[in-house]
């Protein structure tokens, strides 16, 4: 493995237009305030106001549960994740956090659909079909959140994925790319996770791993034991790793700096040359898309920077944590990009909302002539712990060569 770690970018090289601010971006301005409400005031609505005609008892208890959610939410996500940074309180917000978006959800779905079903089975207006409707979210939601939180805290099952492509010499077909993003070490101790994570990579028996970012919410000094066990990854050429929008909120180079330690390459905006069987692959990296804008200096997403120097010739994997940045790693030829960021939506449908601010959500996807992008839905999660309909991973990505090495 050779290191080419010039980060100067290319001569007369422009810098990249700012993107205005995605749609996604717009509408998160006004999530906090409307968030809350729709959370715990529609189930409420629909659990408890829609013809059930419960005792005063019930309702009042279940009233008030609602209330507590709906004030308990924000006061515990302020405290847990606002400077104060108390890791019980940010539990305790981001579960409710999870099962008011999964009881919100399903209040919806089957405040209609299910309604719509009974009426055309024949069942009435009245107490009984409005009853139906409330135990059924209820059934739903609880078996939804007890499965979601046994998906978001299980080691991630592995995916593996043979990706062809056209440029990769015969002597580096075969080429074993372990990707794991996303870990999100936080407000729950997940250091024996972390451990069994690391003990599946090493299995895989990796030519190269890649970390693409959000290691952790909190510092590097605050979530280090859950992230030492990172140390123990082991490659056959090289572990790389470059930031996510996450190590931006909490001091990205002392992230930087323990990856470093632990025995990680950093790939800010710079890149490595991975080379097998007589041919050569480019390992390139950049900072994350938001990097420039936490005022870090030095930070910012560089991609003539990363491949400054590179053989053109060469085929690319690039490392970026966002999906988004596929648009700039197209447009310089890149054959493969690797990134996290989208957790495939963590829980349903939230996947929607992904899509208004990245090109893909999972996946194998083509864009451009050349370039393939490959976005994992992430190995850990983020602030409610629970995944539902988009189970984490570890995933394998096998390097195929159009002309494979023949045997004798």
């Amino acid at each position: 493995m050779t290191d080419t770690s010039d980060t100067r970018p290319a001569d007369g090289e422009a810098p990249a237009p700012r993107r205005s601010r995605s749609r996604l971006h717009r509408l998160m301005r006004y999530i906090p305030l409307v968030a809350p409400v729709l959370l715990w005031v529609v189930p409420c609505w629909t659990l408890l106001y829609t013809g059930q005609h419960w005792p005063l008892p019930v309702t009042l208890a279940g009233t008030a549960l609602s209330a507590l959610g709906l004030i308990g939410m924000p006061l515990a996500m302020t405290r847990g994740h606002g400077p104060r940074q108390q890791d019980r309180a940010a539990v305790v917000g981001d579960t409710l956090l999870g099962t008011g978006w999964v009881l919100f959800t399903w209040s919806v779905l089957l405040g209609v659909l299910l309604r719509l079903a009974l009426t055309l089975a024949g069942v009435g207006e009245g107490q009984d079909r409005a009853r139906i409707v409330t135990w059924a979210v209820l059934g739903v939601g609880a078996v939804l959140l007890a499965w979601g939180y046994a998906e978001a805290r299980r080691v991630p099952r592995v995916r593996r994925l043979d990706v062809p492509l056209p440029r990769l010499g015969a002597g580096l077909d075969g080429t074993r790319v372990v990707l794991v993003t996303d870990t999100h070490y936080g407000p729950l101790d997940r250091a024996r996770w972390s451990a069994r994570v690391c003990e599946t990579v090493n299995t895989l028996e990796a030519d190269l791993v890649c970390h693409t970012g959000d290691i952790a919410d909190g510092t590097a000094e605050r979530r280090r034991a859950q992230a030492a066990p990172l140390g123990t990854v082991r490659a056959t050429r090289a572990r790389v790793y470059v930031t996510g929008n996450h190590e931006y909120y909490s001091e990205a180079q002392g992230w930087v700096a323990l990856m470093d330690e632990l025995g990680w390459e950093p790939l800010r905006n710079r890149h490595l040359l991975l080379e097998r069987g007589g041919d050569t692959l480019v390992v390139a990296g950049v900072d994350d898309v938001t990097a420039e804008s936490s005022g870090l200096a030095g930070h910012r997403a560089h991609l003539a920077g990363a491949l400054n120097g590179a053989d053109p010739e060469l085929p690319v994997l690039l490392l970026a944590h966002q999906p988004k940045f596929v648009d700039r790693a197209a447009a310089a030829g890149v054959d493969l990009q690797l990134s996290g960021h989208t957790h495939g939506g963590q829980i349903w449908p939230f996947h929607h909302l992904v899509r208004i601010d990245q090109p893909a959500l999972a996946g194998l996807s083509h864009h451009g002539s050349r370039t393939l992008l490959y976005t994992s839905r992430g190995t850990g999660f983020w602030g409610p712990p629970f995944r539902v309909f988009a189970p984490s991973e570890i995933t394998l990505l096998v390097l195929r060569s159009p002309h494979p090495p023949t045997s004798t």
